[in-house]
């Protein structure tokens, strides 16, 4: 999930912790089987960071900065849902869909617009606070159990992003990266709303937070007026084939045997390519205050998931 540009979001047990998910019934532990399904997750990765490829493809740049990213979320959302809805299998209504949806759509169009008014870089590390954002909902808001653990790996994050504030705030794209902070926030709401629903089909969610994002900004699409034309069309396509619905379904087969804590390590792989896409196809470069910014969120996630047992345990006798 993912959030846009990011992995689907994993059930979340306790605050600032990950869980384990249980092996699917038939699953094996044999190594090929878990091989296979960690080059699941790894193609997962990969193809989410494509994001980087299709939303900064200059075939759209005839559609205006200021409505790219609605523009461009709305027929992801939408080629994605329709693609994802054959795999649904048990499709129910509860009412807790309703603030998961919002905040889905929220992230959408934030992200993909951070993605058009700022370099992608920018967009997909500041994107990639969200487990912090989530902490600090669960402890001040929730008041939830405090997590040694996650102060000690909260403060890289914090300074890769005051890093890329400090020397975005005064530049032409902040707008950006404030789309790029908020993206964060709702995908962290996106995280929390899985985790209520987490008895429900997965792929139910999945294409229904799509479907509802595509009606909730068709009314917008419908003002602006601008239709997708000639190679614009295969993209959009394309960005909701293969940078969402095939990811998720790779995700959730990995997923059998991978534990969360393993796969949300392996798709740390997206937020490191995706640049290189825009790299690719618009020879986008990062300035060195987010490649500085980024090392440090990079390096609180990395000891938000792969944080050895022991040393958790050394942290909670403390």
């Amino acid at each position: 999930m993912s959030e846009p540009g990011s992995p689907p979001p994993i059930p979340l047990d306790v605050p600032g912790e990950l869980a384990p998910l249980e092996p699917a019934p038939g699953a094996t532990d044999a190594p090929a089987n878990a091989f296979v399904n960690r080059l699941c997750i790894v193609a997962a990765a990969v193809m989410w960071s494509s994001s980087g490829f299709f939303a900064k493809n200059p075939a759209f740049d005839a559609w205006p900065s200021d409505q790219r990213g609605v523009l461009l979320a709305f027929w992801r959302a939408l080629f994605a849902g329709l693609l994802i809805l054959p795999a649904v299998r048990r499709p129910r209504w509860p009412i807790k869909l309703l603030p998961m949806i919002g905040s889905f759509a929220v992230m959408n169009v934030t992200y993909l617009s951070a993605m058009s008014l700022t370099t992608a870089a920018n967009a997909i590390w500041l994107q990639n606070t969200a487990p912090w954002w989530i902490f600090g909902v669960s402890v001040l808001v929730l008041r939830e159990p405090l997590n040694r653990r996650d102060l000690f790996t909260l403060l890289p994050g914090a300074l890769g992003v005051g890093l890329i504030l400090l020397h975005e705030a005064g530049s032409e794209s902040h707008i950006g990266v404030v789309c790029g902070l908020a993206a964060a926030v709702s995908y962290a709401g996106v995280i929390m709303s899985f985790r209520s629903l987490r008895g429900e089909d997965t792929f139910w969610l999945v294409s229904v937070n799509h479907l509802a994002t595509a009606a909730i900004l068709a009314p917008f699409v419908l003002w602006c007026g601008l239709w997708p034309s000639g190679w614009q069309w295969p993209l959009l396509v394309g960005f909701g084939f293969f940078q969402m619905a095939l990811p998720y379904t790779l995700f959730g087969r990995g997923l059998r045997s991978i534990s969360s804590q393993e796969a949300a390590a392996i798709a740390l792989l997206e937020p490191i390519l995706l640049p290189l896409w825009a790299f690719l196809v618009r020879g986008e470069k990062p300035a060195w205050w987010t490649v500085a910014g980024a090392a440090m969120i990079l390096l609180g996630l990395i000891l938000r998931y792969t944080w050895p047992s022991s040393a958790r345990a050394h942290l909670r006798s403390m």
